[in-house]
């Protein structure tokens, strides 16, 4: 067998390293089996928290914005451009990872931040943003990100309430014409990977708000405040887009940006996979290695590691994944294209010894891939 080429195809393990630093071990330790092994990196992301850098890895420039974080303090963000394309990441402005101290504020948290992003990927001369909107700390339906663009929630005194989702119910009427005036000619797609409507049982609130530290009181106002607000963007655009899937997304986000944005909504690592041309670097490869921190349910439902998997088969290429941990059968990695799982816990069962140095393992791991998938006796 001549020199395998890999693709390591990684979404980041959250919390430890970025998919870079990923493929940068399974890399080494391929190598140190196949030492002629040629092993290509291709970051991917699905739309979360990893979306910018998955982006700039591929050759988008990181433009640096300072704007609104989730309770209102100015955060160093940015989004990632390439040529008249811009990348906004939510999670990194209005993300539960942006929280100060971790605190929640489930009823007052704010989409604003992001608006501000798009905003400033607008004004830079992007005419298509493409917004990742997973891992959000608000359920304000996306009211937030509509005012950092122009948009006007006005009050029965003509004021504009405060930001966040229990004062979406002060809301009594919208004015739209500077929102209009900033997105005319720009084209937004909406990295999106869950199906919830914006209000009911599984709704932003009922299916998210807890995550974000609402209490079932809070969940409750929060709906209703949802309701109050798809109310009134109905009466507003003559259409009532509350139960469109996607519209319950990041905490309304999904909503606001199908009906106000003039949005399209798609799976958020298809269009990852698109951006960062990742159908290119699969020609000629005889193996993708794919992973996320966990292999689980979730990952069945649109994850990075199922959308890697799902485009390595058709292009008739073995995917194999490492994880920190797998809680997937074999017929369930099956049934998401993926041949065999190689997790962190397989080396080292102390999860906290895992999170705290996965770098090490993760290179094992790599010379077992490269073991087992290219064993050396099959060469010719």
């Amino acid at each position: 067998m001549t020199d395998p080429r890999v693709v390591v195809a990684s979404d980041k393990f959250k919390g430890t390293l970025t998919s870079d630093e990923v493929a940068a071990a399974v890399g080494t330790g391929v190598r140190r089996v196949r030492p002629g092994a040629i092993v290509a990196t291709a970051p991917v992301a699905d739309g979360g928290d990893g979306t910018v850098a998955a982006a700039v890895a591929a050759g988008f420039e990181l433009v640096p914005v300072t704007v609104t974080g989730p309770t209102g303090r100015p955060i160093h963000s940015g989004f990632a451009r390439r040529g008249k394309v811009a990348v906004v990441e939510l999670a990194d402005v209005s993300g539960l990872i942006r929280l100060p101290g971790g605190k929640p504020a489930p009823m007052t948290a704010t989409s604003c931040g992001t608006g501000e992003l798009v905003a400033a990927a607008i004004d830079s001369g992007c005419p298509q943003v493409i917004l990742g909107i997973g891992g959000s700390a608000c359920t304000d339906g996306g009211a937030g990100l509509v005012r950092a663009l122009g948009g006007r929630l006005l009050d029965r005194a003509g004021a504009e309430p405060p930001e966040g989702g229990a004062a979406l119910t002060d809301a009594v009427s919208l004015d739209l014409t500077a929102l209009h005036e900033r997105l005319a000619g720009v084209e937004i797609v909406v990295a999106c990977d869950v199906d919830n409507p914006l209000t009911g049982p599984r709704g932003a609130a009922a299916t998210y708000g807890a995550q974000k530290g609402a209490d079932a009181a809070q969940l409750q106002e929060l709906d209703a405040a949802l309701v109050h607000w798809a109310d009134l963007v109905a009466k507003e655009i003559n259409r009532d887009l509350r139960y469109t899937a996607g519209a319950g997304a990041a905490g309304g986000v999904g909503f606001a940006a199908l009906a106000l944005l003039g949005a399209e909504l798609r799976p958020g690592i298809d269009l990852m996979l698109d951006l960062v041309g990742f159908h290119r670097r699969l020609t000629g490869a005889d193996l993708v290695v794919t992973g996320e921190g966990a292999l689980d349910e979730q990952t069945l439902h649109g994850k990075a590691a199922a959308g890697v998997a799902a485009a390595a088969g058709a292009a008739g290429i073995p995917v194999v994944a490492v994880c920190g941990t797998n809680r997937l059968e074999p017929g369930q990695l099956r049934q998401a294209g993926i041949a065999a799982a190689y997790a962190l816990t397989d080396l080292e069962p102390d999860v906290r010894r895992c999170i705290a140095d996965p770098a090490p393992l993760l290179r094992q791991l790599g010379e077992r891939i490269a073991a087992e998938q290219f064993p050396i006796a099959s060469r010719a």
